[in-house]
């Protein structure tokens, strides 16, 4: 995610805190957070994809998926 982006976001945080945010303000805020955390979990499951777990015996295995 871009450094405006993140700072816009620290930025409508900090003035939630000071008064109500606009309607505006909020879509955008709610935008923004949508993004934010598709991108963290691409990037978990990024690193997930990439983890084995090594049993005592010495045998590596891939992380399974677990559904629901």
């Amino acid at each position: 995610m871009e450094n405006s982006k993140l700072e816009r976001i620290n930025e409508l945080a900090k003035i939630a805190k000071e008064r109500a945010l606009t309607p505006e303000e909020l879509s955008e805020r709610d935008v923004l957070r949508k993004e934010y955390i598709a991108e963290w979990r691409r990037g978990a499951e990024q690193v997930l994809d990439n983890t084995y777990i090594q049993t005592p015996d010495g045998k590596k295995h891939k992380l399974q998926r677990k559904y629901k």
